[in-house]
């Protein structure tokens, strides 16, 4: 076991290097730069800017010299001494800009997470177990109207009915009170008590691909023979059916840890803009337009780098769930 963690670790470690290049190549695609922004931007107030000056701002940038150079010193930075650059909008560590915000953001996806697998894996065995049911229909109809519901439709009618018939709010991460105060335990308690709002709305669409996945593979194991040869020898049907099928049908559903989480963080942005919510989708638009390549690159590998770690652990969670993953690796 220990041999498999230590070489899906170098892998991983592999894949961040390969990431790292591609997403500081996607950040260049676009044309111009932030210089040809700001120059812009100043012209656009009515400052008149000299040739000369658009070539010192962009050497105060570093964006004059040539695009291996700056790659390899932003890795390097990064990985020497875990400097992620400095955000050229805000003219500050990027550290320092995105800070809190992301403790936000990894939160609202562990808590997506969370939210999905508690929900779709118990209907999931519900729905194989009682094949056809009313319970069965209803989940599978509820299933397909989540998986076609975008999150940020669901995240305006929950805005629009809490507003409008409830009288409240559920916009933000914290009640007025506690939105500016220090951390204490009154502040993460109702830090929990509003996660849960733009949790279950990402989590919707996650959820109901999983009820399905869930559904159709524990169908296709509780019928074959290993399953008739444990009811033979007088297992109980809910112990035969956790020790064996359903621990056989969480495969698919641990390997897809990574896809959930580039779901999240994808669809995130637009909640958050939705939910008014303190998190890195917005700050990562604006980094976009503004075309502020340290801040979107930086966090544009943050995000992609938290899809390649939820596949890391799905790897782990097979390997224990299933012994023939750690030893055919």
């Amino acid at each position: 076991m220990v041999r498999f963690i230590l070489k899906r670790f170098l892998i991983m470690l592999a894949m961040l290097a390969v990431l790292s290049f591609v997403v500081f190549v996607i950040i260049e695609l676009p044309p111009g730069d932030y210089a040809d922004r700001a120059v812009y931007r100043l012209k656009a107030s009515g400052v008149v800017i000299t040739e000369q000056e658009i070539i010192t701002i962009r050497k105060q940038l570093g964006l004059d010299r040539p695009f291996l150079e700056r790659y390899w010193i932003w890795v390097s930075n990064i990985v020497l001494h875990g400097n992620w650059g400095v955000s050229m909008l805000r003219r500050l560590p990027v550290t320092a800009v995105i800070g809190e915000r992301l403790g936000f953001t990894a939160a609202l996806a562990m808590a997506t997470l969370v939210f999905t697998y508690a929900i779709a894996i118990p209907i999931g065995i519900l729905s194989a177990v009682r094949q056809y049911s009313v319970a069965d229909y209803t989940f599978t109809l509820i299933g397909y109207v989540g998986m076609a519901t975008p999150n940020f439709l669901l995240a305006l009618v929950l805005v629009y009915f809490s507003v409008v018939i409830f009288g409240t709010s559920v916009g933000g991460l914290f009640s007025p009170e506690y939105v500016e105060a220090a951390w204490s335990w009154g502040k993460f308690v109702d830090l929990l008590a509003h996660l849960w709002v733009p949790a279950l709305v990402l989590a919707v669409a996650g959820t109901a691909f999983q009820i399905r996945t869930m559904r159709a593979t524990l169908l296709d194991e509780k019928n074959k023979l290993y399953v008739t040869a444990a009811r033979a020898r007088g297992l109980s049907e809910g112990r035969l059916l956790l020790k064996y099928p359903v621990r056989v049908a969480l495969n698919p559903i641990v390997s897809t840890i990574g896809w959930e989480l580039a779901g999240i963080i994808s669809g995130a942005p637009i909640v958050a803009f939705v939910l008014a919510l303190p998190d890195t989708g917005p700050l990562f638009l604006v980094a976009l337009l503004d075309q502020d390549s340290y801040l979107s690159g930086a966090m544009l590998l943050m995000y992609a780098g938290l899809t390649i770690f939820g596949t890391f652990l799905s790897d782990i969670m097979l390997a224990y769930l299933d012994p023939r993953i750690r030893y055919g690796a």
